[in-house]
């Protein structure tokens, strides 16, 4: 299944795509995705996110030396030492690890770039991430609506200064993730993160909510 419009099913299946196409991506999807982002809520409705939308290869190879960097030293430890996660198994686990690993090594080949920028000033506060990311969620659901892969990611941020001064921001600018899109190689399907049941309560801290129990 490619597009969709049932904005449920959208959010039901917007798996992480990872393995993208090197196929170009028209001009005026990449428009749709950006008008989603803006029509997000934030802070004040001050507005002061910023979107670069990044197509040079230079410049996104010059991310993904970072990027990459940052897998060898944290990601790909983590994934090496850690259970599954709920919802997975060590089988899904291990094809999510082998799919972290494809990104790292292709993240620049993606065709488009959508870096989610802040005007947050010297000094930015990170919990001002609830101006950006709610667009950046709008724009990873008209993303999968359109038939589009992406996937969130701010690895990056491990070497901040060193990846926003590959990206050119100003100082008063800072990246809060960079969305890679293309044509997905896979396919849209549930997400699987697990029995809702196990992650709701009702009231008190621990109690079973039995709208949501299953079984």
């Amino acid at each position: 299944m490619t597009g969709s419009t049932d904005v449920f099913e959208i959010m039901a299946t917007t798996r992480s795509m990872r393995r993208l196409k090197p196929d170009p991506v028209p001009d005026d999807m990449i428009r749709k995705i950006l008008e989603a982002g803006l029509g997000a809520a934030n802070g004040g409705n001050t507005q002061k996110w910023r979107f670069l939308v990044l197509k040079e290869p230079t410049r996104k190879k010059a991310v993904q030396v970072w990027y990459k960097k940052a897998f060898d030293e944290w990601v790909g430890p983590r994934y090496a030492s850690s259970p599954p996660p709920p919802g997975s198994d060590p089988a899904r686990f291990a094809r999510q690890h082998g799919a972290v690993e494809y990104l790292t090594d292709h993240y620049h080949e993606a065709p488009v770039w959508i870096v989610a920028c802040l005007e947050d000033g010297p000094n930015p506060d990170r919990s001002q991430g609830a101006s950006i990311y709610p667009a950046v969620q709008n724009m990873l659901l008209a993303i999968r609506a359109l038939g589009l892969g992406s996937t969130l990611t701010t690895r990056h941020l491990r070497f901040e200064k060193e990846t926003e001064a590959a990206l050119g921001l100003p100082p008063n600018v800072h990246s809060y993730a960079i969305l890679p899109i293309g044509w997905p190689m896979g396919k849209f399907g549930p997400t699987g993160r697990g029995k809702l049941s196990e992650f709701v309560y009702l009231d008190n801290w621990g109690e079973a909510y039995p709208a949501v129990s299953e079984g």
